[in-house]
C-alpha cells in the first residue's frame, strides 16, 4: 500500500524486488553507510518487505530503511539500515519512515524497536532520541559489536541501542 506524505512528491512504502537494484545506488551514494551487495538488498525487498520501507519523491527513492523482526522477539523490530540521499537530507525524512514503518498494521506487535549504533554518529542518534520521545519510549544502550572482538579493530565498536514502547505505535488514520 502507498501511503502519501507530501501528495505533491513523497510517497512511503513496502519495496519491491524490482527497487533493489535503485536502493543498492541509494546507499552507494549515502556515504560512509556499510554497502551490502545487490543481491543482499534484492532480498530485503523480496523476503522483508513489511518490514523496511522506501521512500520516493517524484518516483526517485530518496530514503530507504530496512529491518526485520528478531526471530527470537516477534514483538522486536530490528532495524539494520537508514538511508537518506543527499538532497532529502534536512526533512525529517528518516524519522517520517520510521513513523510509517511503525504504523503499518504488520508492526500492530511491536513494542521495541533494537538498532546498532557507533557512538560518533551523531545523526543516528538524534534520530532514535527523537523517536523514543515521540512515542513515549524508553532508549538505552549498551555495547554489542565490539571493535576488537568483532570487527578485527577494523570498525567502532555498535551500540545496541533499544527502545521499549509503552505500547504499539498508533495507526496511520
Amino acid at each position: 500500500m502507498v501511503e502519501p506524505e507530501n501528495r505533491d512528491t513523497l510517497i512511503f512504502r513496502k519495496p519491491e524486488p524490482e527497487d533493489g537494484s535503485d536502493i543498492w545506488a541509494l546507499i552507494r551514494a549515502c556515504k560512509p553507510l556499510d554497502e551490502n551487495s545487490m543481491y543482499c538488498n534484492l532480498i530485503q525487498c523480496d523476503h522483508f518487505a513489511d518490514t523496511c520501507v522506501l521512500a520516493e519523491r517524484d518516483g526517485v527513492p530518496v530514503g530507504w530503511i530496512s529491518g526485520y523482526i528478531l526471530p527470537d522477539a516477534a514483538d522486536t523490530l530490528f532495524i539494520w539500515q537508514v538511508a537518506v540521499s543527499g538532497d532529502a537530507r534536512g526533512m525529517g525524512l528518516g524519522g517520517r519512515m520510521l513513523d510509517s514503518l511503525l504504523s503499518r498494521d504488520d508492526m500492530a506487535g511491536v513494542l521495541h524497536l533494537k538498532t546498532t549504533i557507533t557512538r560518533d554518529n551523531d545523526a543516528s542518534w538524534a534520530l532514535f532520541r527523537s523517536l523514543a520521545a515521540r512515542h513515549n519510549g524508553v532508549l538505552t544502550d549498551k555495547p554489542h559489536f565490539r571493535k576488537d572482538d568483532h570487527f578485527d579493530g577494523e570498525h567502532a565498536t555498535e551500540h545496541m541501542v533499544t527502545i521499549r514502547f509503552p505500547a504499539p505505535v498508533a495507526r496511520a488514520a
